[in-house]
């Protein structure tokens, strides 16, 4: 036996073999539940009818509550027509596998939701409590939220989306009620002094604003505490508009002469930078929209408001604080929504389906913010004292 070397295999097991890839199971379909909106007089969905002919071409079932669409001017029958199931039960939307939606599912609607199921909706941060996200976790579902959801270039795709429609449909606003106020036409006339625009927050709300006020002819000046946003902003108008970092001494003398504020700095937990003393100062019918206020408030004297009652009067100032300020033009952000998620969607099927997509993309894993009924984002366990979950260690 002298010489022999001992070894556990044998010479079949040293053989090379070939290799062995996993093989993603690419076309696995499932049913998308599309409810009816109940809360904040919603008036936009996730999906148009064109959108769900495509996804039923591709195989997937999609169930569509009795009136979903109504509010953004698309009938039962336009969806019917596009291969949708209509029913006229909640409950039956929400059994599905994917569940869409806008606003996030109520306390009511939670019950309904199956364990395991997918859910994509905005998640509305200052507009929750704990106790909400302790009975999400009791249904073990994955939830998205829209304001999570990441590009391949790392930036908040969705955000950035309906952020696009909210600061150009901000001004047009502000525009009606400044008319309502003071008789004033937000823009610049031949002879007449443009009225006066204060924007706070340079991210992608402020930019459109900004440009959609100067389209308008108004005078425009921006605030933000963010250097690299300012001069971002500056670059893209051209240098036109006047920007400056949120010195309160600064802000309260252009809020004194301005007719139109813009709220679009989403501030959690932050102190509102524009005070009750500040507004006690404003021109009387001058209007503020405070766009972010699901976020937190621009404004100390802001208040969430409803499409029913849009705006309220403090001070004098005309305040706007509704939520869900792209509802006022419903079918163009329902196209905009849609086009996004049907992309989104059809890419699911690309990668093997939702479990295969967080293993292998980390912009996944950041949109969730429950996985299996575990809380697995940092910025919601925090805010609410949730025990966090790091997703890396839940899917392997």
């Amino acid at each position: 036996m002298s010489g022999t070397i001992f070894t556990p295999f044998t010479e079949q097991d040293l053989l090379p073999k070939e290799e062995k890839l996993e093989v993603f199971k690419k076309g696995k379909k499932f049913t998308i539940g599309l409810p009816k909106e109940s809360s904040l007089n919603e008036r936009r969905t996730c999906l148009t009818p064109d959108a769900v002919q495509v996804l039923t071409d591709h195989g997937h079932e999609i169930i569509v509550e009795q009136g979903a669409g109504a509010g953004s001017f698309f009938s039962d029958h336009h969806y019917a027509e596009a291969g949708a199931r209509i029913t006229k039960d909640p409950k039956e939307a929400f059994a599905q596998e994917l569940i869409m939606k806008i606003n996030p599912p109520t306390l009511e609607e939670i019950d309904y939701l199956k364990t395991g199921t997918h859910l994509i909706s905005a998640l509305q941060i200052n507009l929750r409590d704990k106790d909400y996200f302790l009975r999400l976790a009791e249904q073990k579902i994955n939830a998205i939220a829209f304001e999570f959801i990441m590009d391949d270039y790392h930036q908040l795709a969705l955000v950035r989306l309906i952020g696009e429609i909210a600061g150009t449909a901000s001004i047009l606003y502000a525009s009606e009620l400044l008319a309502l106020s003071n008789g004033l036409m937000l823009g610049g006339i031949t002879g007449v002094r443009p009225t006066e625009v204060v924007v706070i927050g340079a991210g992608i709300v402020g930019e459109f604003a900004t440009k959609a006020a100067i389209g308008l002819g108004a005078s425009v000046k921006v605030f933000d505490n963010s250097l690299s946003k300012l001069r971002r902003l500056h670059t893209l108008v051209d240098g036109r508009v006047p920007t400056s970092i949120i010195d309160p001494k600064e802000l309260t003398k252009v809020l004194r002469r301005a007719d139109v504020v813009i709220g679009a700095l989403p501030c959690v937990n932050q102190i509102p930078v524009i005070t009750e003393a500040m507004v006690l100062k404003m021109k009387k019918g001058s209007v503020l929209i405070d766009i972010t206020i699901d976020h937190g408030k621009v404004s100390e004297t802001s208040e969430l408001t409803t499409m029913e009652d849009p705006f309220f009067i403090r001070h004098d100032v005309i305040h706007c604080g509704l939520p869900n300020l792209t509802s006022r033009i419903p079918r163009t952000t329902t196209k905009a929504i849609s086009n996004f998620f049907l992309s989104y969607i059809l890419n699911y099927d690309q990668e093997g389906g939702f479990d295969n997509m967080l293993m292998h993309q980390n912009q996944m894993k950041e949109s969730l913010y429950m996985y299996k009924g575990r809380h697995t984002n940092k910025v919601v366990c925090e805010r609410f004292d949730l025990t966090y979950h790091d997703i890396n260690l839940l899917i392997f």
